[in-house]
């Protein structure tokens, strides 16, 4: 008989997992300037490494706790009640934890410099294209729509086929940093954001909260709300027994 994980473990399976998105995705956006890649190379080495890390914590993780490792996630099951409000808030915190861990010892590794220099692979809107908070917005809730309409149709719905959900969510992650990367830096993710940026803010990097509020909170929660409901609507998934 399987144990069930302890609520502790559940906590630090989103730590790990957030730590390895972050670490592996956003630490990515600063190699690639370092080695001066532009362009198209520049956006598919990010999209590659993103997929990559989502792909790996979902393998890893996934059977602990869910493998949320992103607020907008966390909060859109909750929505849907297929996950228990009791454990929102300490997942969301655990999320956030493993973001700045991962940022602060991408610091250590790589020097202020990371931050300074780097914005430690921050989100930011891209104000040279004219992308303003309202475009941002509308990129992101499409962008996190994307990625949670797929994680109900491979991972929540049980008629989903068995072993495919971290490969196939991986590369919608990718695919949305390819089109979204650079518009607004393709978050998805509150944790992905509040990671960098409370690195930069300690640190010397650009962290404009109002972005992270409206562009990086906001966008990706009403985007994976969204999805969830359409995603029942149109697939009529059997549900599991509400939970508080």
């Amino acid at each position: 008989m399987v144990k069930e994980p302890t609520s502790m473990q559940k906590y630090l399976a989103e730590l790990v997992g957030t730590f390895m998105l972050v670490w592996i995705g956003a630490g990515s956006v600063v190699v690639a300037q370092l080695m001066g890649l532009k362009g198209l190379p520049d956006v598919l080495a990010i999209a590659i490494a993103f997929g990559i890390a989502v792909a790996a914590a979902i393998y890893v993780v996934g059977k602990i706790s869910g493998c949320h490792i992103n607020p907008a996630v966390t909060i859109a099951l909750a929505v849907r009640r297929s996950f228990p409000w009791k454990y929102v808030v300490p997942y969301i915190c655990f999320q956030l934890a493993g973001a700045v861990i991962a940022s602060l010892l991408f610091v250590a590794c790589f020097g202020t410099q990371a931050a300074s220099k780097y914005n430690l692979g921050g989100t930011l809107l891209n104000s040279s294209l004219g992308i303003t908070i309202p475009m941002g917005l509308l990129g992101e809730v499409i962008g996190t729509f994307f990625l949670m309409i797929t994680i109900m149709g491979v991972a929540v719905d049980s008629r989903a086929p068995a072993g495919w959900a971290g490969w196939i969510i991986g590369m919608i992650v990718a695919g949305v940093v390819v089109t979204l990367g650079p518009i607004t830096g393709s978050s998805l993710n509150p944790a992905r954001t509040f990671g960098p940026y409370v690195g930069n803010l300690i640190f010397g990097g650009q962290c404009p909260w109002d972005q992270f509020i409206v562009n990086y909170c906001i966008g990706p929660i009403v985007g994976a709300i969204l999805a969830v409901f359409v995603y029942d609507f149109i697939a009529s998934p059997e549900k599991p027994a509400p939970h508080e």
